[in-house]
């Protein structure tokens, strides 16, 4: 019989949901594929829209009120105690680790990190930081970046970190390049009349960190020389939400300064990303230096898009500076986002050439196979079989 493993993910969404976040997003996509190599089981937190047990793409999902989070750490220690897992995986939050080791004294649990928000101080102590890591059995990362992070913050767990890269799923998101691509590409820049313009694609949370309003103070410059442009700035400052805050409001009045050029479009689920990323022409990552990947940069990649971001945190692992877009120094972002967009918006045999070359990377390096594929190589550096050669997908990833 395959192994047992546990994924929790106590998280701010329930699995599945349109209003996740990344790292229910990435648990939702792999976790599926590790079966029949592993049985795995997914707990997450409880919404009035989903029953308390269900099936996640063939998984198995529970589900616990996550309001009190001490209650809700027990009752999911509890209900991995009726599953008798062999491993314990707890995504992003690491003080549930010691929790969960005392629950199941000798029993394997690994760390799932996706960003530095909980490492940070404003969520765990330097100490409790240390200690959530010296008990994990492994720790896994979303890039080299967050591998160096955790290195850098408790040196003594670094032997213990993995990197698995997280993907996209190229059957949702389509290249431009190819023929449906390029038939949906044209219907859809019709019905949203992007016709004739040049669409540089903004897609995230509105908050400083994701950086857009370096991108819109650009804005006006970037119309002169190029009148047929537009900022499409797809997001909110929530997830599910259409609550403005007062950067958001800032982030308006500065799209205001070239009226005519930028369109900002509301929070849109996740369902409907890959048809705005398939009417762009370029899409641009602004972010600062905490951005532990990205998967806004994958999903524009596969679907043909160049990328323009900032050279910082994962980001630098994603992108082939000149081949599949461009990385721009923090310290000269606005300077060098402009250069970068003006060139790719004067030359576009550059972009299409750039696009078809962030889509082969994807394909050869980000889809979600290769993640799964990747954590099956880390759980049987153990004490577990190593998989077979004979994986039905392996020669897939």
């Amino acid at each position: 019989m395959p192994t047992k493993v546990a994924f929790v993910t106590p998280g701010s969404y329930p699995i599945p949901s349109s209003k996740s976040s990344s790292v229910e997003r990435v648990v939702e996509k792999f976790v599926p594929l590790l079966a029949p190599y592993v049985e795995p089981r997914i707990y997450g937190r409880s919404s009035r829209y989903l029953s308390k047990i269900s099936r996640v793409n063939d998984i198995v999902c529970e589900r616990f009120p996550a309001a009190d989070k001490a209650l809700y750490a027990r009752k999911v220690g509890m209900a991995i105690k009726r599953f008798s897992p062999a491993l314990i995986q707890v995504e992003n939050r690491p003080k549930m680790i010691p929790v969960l080791k005392r629950m199941h004294p000798g029993k394997p649990c690994w760390l799932n990190l996706h960003s530095t928000t909980f490492i940070g101080p404003r969520y765990i102590s330097p100490a409790k930081l240390k200690q959530s890591l010296r008990k994990a059995d492994k720790i896994i990362v979303n890039s080299e970046f967050i591998r160096s992070e955790v290195a850098r913050r408790a040196p003594e767990a670094a032997a213990k970190i993995r990197v698995v890269y997280p993907g996209v799923d190229t059957l949702r998101f389509v290249s431009q390049h190819s023929e449906e691509g390029a038939r949906r590409r044209e219907d859809m820049r019709r019905l949203k009349g992007l016709t004739g313009r040049k669409v540089v694609m903004f897609i995230g949370r509105l908050i400083p960190l994701k950086g857009v309003h370096h991108l819109l103070r650009i804005a006006p410059e970037l119309s002169r020389r190029h009148p047929e442009l537009l900022v499409v700035v797809v997001g909110s400052p929530f997830y599910g939400s259409h609550r403005t805050t007062a950067y958001a409001r800032k982030l308006v009045r500065l799209g205001h300064r070239s009226s005519g050029n930028v369109r900002f479009v509301p929070y849109v689920p996740h369902s409907d990303v890959p048809d705005w990323f398939l009417v762009s022409d370029v899409a641009v990552v602004p972010s600062g230096g905490r951005e532990a990947f990205g998967l806004v940069n994958v999903e524009a990649m596969a679907s043909g898009v160049p990328v323009v971001a900032t050279e910082a945190g994962g980001m630098k692992e994603i992108i082939v500076p000149g081949e599949t877009g461009f990385l721009v120094r923090p310290e000269r972002i606005e300077e060098e986002l402009l250069e970068r967009l003006d060139l790719l918006l004067r030359d576009k045999p550059l972009r299409d050439w750039m696009g078809m070359n962030s889509r082969a990377l994807v394909e050869r390096k980000f889809t979600w196979l290769h993640t799964a594929r990747r954590w099956l190589e880390v759980f049987h550096e153990d004490v577990f079989h190593p998989l077979s050669i004979d994986s039905p997908w392996q020669e897939d990833v």
